[in-house]
Formats: structure tokens, C-alpha cells, sequence
């Protein structure tokens, strides 16, 4: 049976959530503020003293812009090419959607 090692789950959420924070150039002030919780709270996550609930997950991911599987991606993700794959996967598809739904 596999072992799940918290420590390692609390670092890589950590290092993943101070690295997208300073990639969008936010404090975790900021952060705070975006998912309505406290700025020490966000600190203590960062320093790996608190471990979020999945609803604190969610909102942390959508405030930071990014999916909330990359929280806890243990390489480093392109973050700016997978939402210009998104962007471009969702224009095709509704270029495909009018397409089909067009009057004749």
C-alpha cells in the first residue's frame, strides 16, 4: 500500500502557490483578499504550517488563474502556454459550434 507524505504535498503547494503568486506579480495580500481569507493564513500555507480545505484549494487556483490539479504539479507547468492552449481549444470550438448552427 503507498504512503502519502504530507510534508510533501504541504511543500509542493507551497512552492507552487508563492511561484504563480510572484508570476502574476501579486502579494499574498492580494491573494488573501481574492479568495476572502486572511493575508497571515495565505502566509501559513506558503511556510507550509497549514494545509487549505479542497473549497480553499478551489478558490486559491482561480485566484492565481490556473487549475487546481497545478497546485500540486510536481514540475514546473507552462502556465501561460496551457491557457493559450485553452484560449485556442475554446475559439475552436465555437468556431465549430457556429458552424453547425448556422441557418442555410
Amino acid at each position: 500500500m503507498l504512503q502519502y507524505d504530507m510534508t510533501s504535498l504541504k511543500s509542493l503547494l507551497s512552492s507552487n502557490i508563492k511561484r504563480r503568486r510572484k508570476e502574476l506579480g501579486i502579494s499574498q495580500a492580494v491573494l488573501a483578499e481574492k479568495v476572502n481569507t486572511a493575508a497571515h493564513y495565505i502566509a501559513q500555507i506558503e511556510q507550509k504550517n497549514r494545509f487549505p480545505t479542497p473549497e480553499m484549494l478551489e478558490r486559491i487556483a482561480y485566484a492565481l488563474e490556473i487549475d487546481s490539479f497545478e497546485l500540486f504539479s510536481a514540475g514546473p507547468f507552462p502556465f501561460e502556454k496551457i491557457q493559450k492552449f485553452k484560449e485556442g481549444m475554446r475559439a475552436d470550438f465555437e468556431e465549430r459550434l457556429n458552424d453547425l448552427f448556422k441557418p442555410d
